[in-house]
């Protein structure tokens, strides 16, 4: 009690845990060292969110991106910055050049041809001036200088509007679409912000702060679906927000099921509720004090060396049970209790202790290995193998004492499973031989068993983060799964991006020199010509002062007359449609004033952003890196001279085949690649080594300490061949199943390892020292319900909405299912009858 009250102390006020997924992996990898030179290069461009403005039209997708980011750049307490990649006043005033001088020329073209509408709406953005526009134009119909069917879209469109206004329905009306229908570039509906949120470590959800900012910001703006405008949050760090909330948000339930499925097979495996006690008392005290000397052994935590938890108290309770049943079986001889604890421990103190040793070095093994997640987990797991091991020999026996439980009321061992014992011992060759068959049928299955490191599909589909990333991923040059490269300068990043970009398995390569446009004299040419037609026309000398409500009713009737007049005197589909404004015109004429006042909302706010864009896109002038603006160049450009590159995929970048052809094809260009893909990858090659690395030490290390014991080849191969047969098992079982392997539940095997190897040692223990008929004994039965206290309670992580976590549930049930057959059905007929007692020294 002493220990666990000071281990406790201890582990509370030590505790400490990091949620950064990059630190799993050894920072002296080549690729991590990459990784790191470009986020010291560019440290704002890590751990940001990702604000996705959609907008039921062009202006209203641009005016709520901006407002949103002005508001946002205000709140220093939430933010340290907030940009608009796609977006703001320079790319208003030069994305025009970024186009095709035929898609250029289409954009003037536009605009000019637009001039008779441009200029009244210019002079008077109000609803009375639109009306105006229409006016001034329906009088060059009148007078043959223009044609009803140039305004022909307008007024479809405009009608549209105005009828859904009348309605008391949602309406939306965009002005650019309207000019881009007549050949100009089409309008973005979707803008992009990118804010730097100020990070909360001290909690499980750092930006959750920011994120809510967000939300509060987007409320107070009314910017939202009820205006027209959906606003999705992503990014690296909601996106970490998520995968804890979706963690945490079941926890409760599962944890339940795990406490009630281990309580409830400790009680049929000791028929005791005192010893049931006993043992989870032991286990609690185990974790405290494994808890506390892994704090001082690694001082942080981190998302996989966590994982010591389940695998103490999945080992924790194989030794309790194996003792507990022993126990039992002793007082079911009729020995007293304390008489019972000797002849318990007589019979399992080397099994036990040879276990313990086994699993300290299985688990020791990954210490020299580049996954220092695992690696620390090794580290923790190990020593709390030797914590287990003393607090069962010590604590368990003292409580058992203390708590005084009754003898048993019948035989402990299975006494029903004397055909099975007997059967297992006429048919050794066939259930050897379906085995052998089964092993070779799950190696030929190894080839395609699926390693899926994308840290992606370990997300939860429908959390907001996710979600919006996979809309996002909808966009080929809006995915996150992009390379970057760091050279040494902007020629040189020039020159990469140059030699990447006409790889096929790239959509794009951007770096500095591609904010600087290709034929720049002939489209500022076209560019300064519509300037002149247009300068007056956009920028008036006198603008019109807001109408009131009676000068609009006068304007809407007077067009009205006007529509009707002209429609008269005309046939065709212009007609028709004048005809139809000139009625939906009346009617808004004749309503009340607040019908007018929504009219002016829908219509008024898009024209003032069209205008303001259409005399940005009219001051575009020469583009050069040393014009290029401090916002834009501090992304590409650091502070020491180096540049950054970033390279698309062409494809789904979403299919892992997509990403590893395309992650390949860069890195022959470009050694030093780094970004999602290839950190995706070259941590899935980590991963896998350590794992190869750690089996083939912890292999030789376990098989000298059982030869050391054993002094018998044989006796090792016995013990060790069932084990790895059931990770082949477990391996084919998955192929079969479609079951991919990945960074949660690859954490599996080395339970299974563990388990395995104990429970393996224990039967050839027995077997060596002249036990028959294994199925029937105390052993067949603390194994069984060890594996299934173990199975049962951990399966439970099965039902958890985290798909990583969920997984790792599925692998556990997989993994002890094959480790428990191998068990009682494998390994007692690769043993067969025990060796004569006169051979055995």
């Amino acid at each position: 009690m002493l220990v666990t009250a000071g281990a406790g102390w201890f582990a509370a006020t030590h505790f400490a845990m990091t949620t950064d997924t990059q630190a799993l992996i050894s920072p002296k990898v080549a690729w991590r060292v990459n990784e790191a030179e470009v986020n010291r290069a560019f440290p704002q461009q890590a751990l940001t969110i990702l604000i996705i403005v959609d907008g039921r039209t062009p202006e209203l997708a641009e005016l709520g991106a901006a407002r949103l980011a002005a508001r946002l750049a205000t709140d220093k307490q939430h933010f340290s910055a907030v940009k608009r990649p796609d977006g703001g006043p320079w790319l208003a005033q030069h994305g025009v050049l970024f186009g095709s001088v035929a898609e250029v020329r289409s954009t003037t073209q536009s605009l000019i041809g637009a001039q008779p509408l441009l200029g009244p709406l210019a002079a008077d953005p109000s609803l009375r001036g639109i009306a105006g526009a229409f006016g001034t134009i329906l009088t060059g119909v009148e007078n043959g200088s223009a044609k009803l069917a140039d305004i022909d879209r307008p007024m479809v469109a405009l009608d549209g509007a105005l009828t859904q206004v009348l309605a008391g329905k949602p309406a939306y009306f965009s002005w650019q679409a309207l000019f881009a229908d007549k050949g100009g570039q089409a309008p973005p509906t979707r803008r992009l912000l990118l804010a730097k949120p100020i990070l909360d470590f001290g909690s499980l959800k750092p930006a959750e702060k920011a994120v809510e900012a967000i939300h509060a910001a987007t409320h107070d703006l009314a910017i939202d679906q009820a205006h027209g405008v959906r606003v999705q949050v992503t990014g690296d760090a909601p996106l970490n927000d998520e995968e804890f909330s979706s963690l945490e948000e079941n926890i409760g339930i599962v944890g339940i099921i795990m406490a009630l499925a281990m309580l409830v097979t400790l009680w049929f495996a000791t028929k005791s509720a005192k010893i049931v006690a006993a043992i989870v008392g032991t286990i609690v005290a185990g974790l405290v004090i494994a808890t506390a000397v892994g704090l001082a052994a690694v001082g942080t935590l981190n998302l996989i060396s966590v994982a010591f938890i389940p695998l103490f108290v999945g080992l924790g309770v194989d030794f309790g049970i194996q003792i507990a049943v022993r126990f039992n079986d002793e007082r079911a001889k009729g020995s007293p209790t304390r008489q019972a604890l000797e002849d318990a421990a007589a019979a399992l103190g080397a099994p036990l202790a040879l276990a313990a040793g086994a699993v300290f070095l299985g688990f020791g093994a990954f210490l020299p290995t580049d996954y220092v997640g695992i690696s620390e987990l090794g580290i923790i797991a190990g020593l709390g193998m030797v914590i287990a091991l003393v607090l069962s020999v010590t604590l368990l026996p003292a409580l058992i004492v203390l708590l005084g439980p009754g003898k048993p009321s019948r035989e402990v061992g299975f006494t029903q499973a004397a055909p099975v014992d007997h059967w297992l011992a006429r048919h050794r060759r066939s259930v050897l031989w379906a085995f052998a068959l089964s092993m070779l049928g799950s190696i030929a299955l190894l080839p395609l068993v699926d390693f899926d490191f994308n840290p992606l599909h370990l997300r939860n589909p429908d959390g907001p983060a996710m979600r919006s990333l996979a809309d996002l991923m909808r966009d080929p040059l809006r995915t996150p799964n992009t390379i970057y490269v760091l050279a040494d300068n902007a020629d040189a990043a020039r020159a990469i991006a140059a030699r990447t970009g006409k790889l096929p398995e790239v959509a794009q390569a951007v770096s500095i020199d591609s904010y600087i446009p290709d034929r720049q004299d002939e489209k500022l040419a076209l560019v300064q010509d519509a300037a002149v037609l247009l300068d007056l026309t956009l920028n008036p000398f006198d603008v019109a002062a807001a109408p009131s409500d009676a000068e609009n009713v006068a304007a809407l009737a007077a067009t009205r007359d006007q529509l009707a007049r002209v429609a008269a005197a005309q046939g065709g589909p212009a007609a028709d449609h004048a005809r139809a404004l000139a009625a939906t015109l009346g009617r808004l004429a004749a309503a009340a004033p607040q019908a007018r006042a929504r009219a002016t909302e829908v219509l008024v706010p898009p024209l003032t952003v069209m205008l303001d864009q259409a005399r940005a896109v009219l001051q575009a002038s020469e583009v050069s890196r040393d014009t290029l603006p401090p916002e834009i160049v501090e992304d590409w450009i650091a502070k020491d001279g180096k540049a950054r590159v970033q390279i698309f995929p062409k494809g789904d970048s979403n299919d892992n085949r997509v990403l590893t052809r395309f992650t390949a094809a860069v890195s022959k260009v470009a050694p030093t690649a780094t970004g999602l893909p290839v950190a995706t990858q070259e941590a899935a090659k980590t991963v896998a080594w350590a794992f190869v690395q750690a089996g083939i030490i912890a292999l030789v290390l376990v098989s000298l300490l059982l030869w050391i014991v054993l002094r018998d080849v044989r006796e090792v191969a016995f013990t060790l061949a069932p084990v790895v047969l059931s990770g082949f098992l477990t391996l084919g079982s998955c192929v079969l199943i479609g079951q991919s392997i990945n960074f949660a539940n690859i954490i599996a095997f080395p339970l299974l390892f563990g388990v395995g190897v104990a429970f393996h040692i224990y039967f050839v223990m027995a077997w060596r020292g002249g036990a028959t008929d294994l199925l029937q004994s105390s052993l067949a039965r603390a194994v069984l319900f060890s594996a299934l206290a173990t199975g049962s309670a951990f399966g439970a992580l099965w039902l958890s909405y985290h798909p990583g976590t969920a997984s790792m549930g599925k692998i556990l049930m997989i993994s002890l299912a094959w480790t428990l057959v191998c068990a009682l059905i494998f390994e007692p007929a690769l043993l067969g009858p025990p060796r004569a007692k006169a051979q055995s020294k």
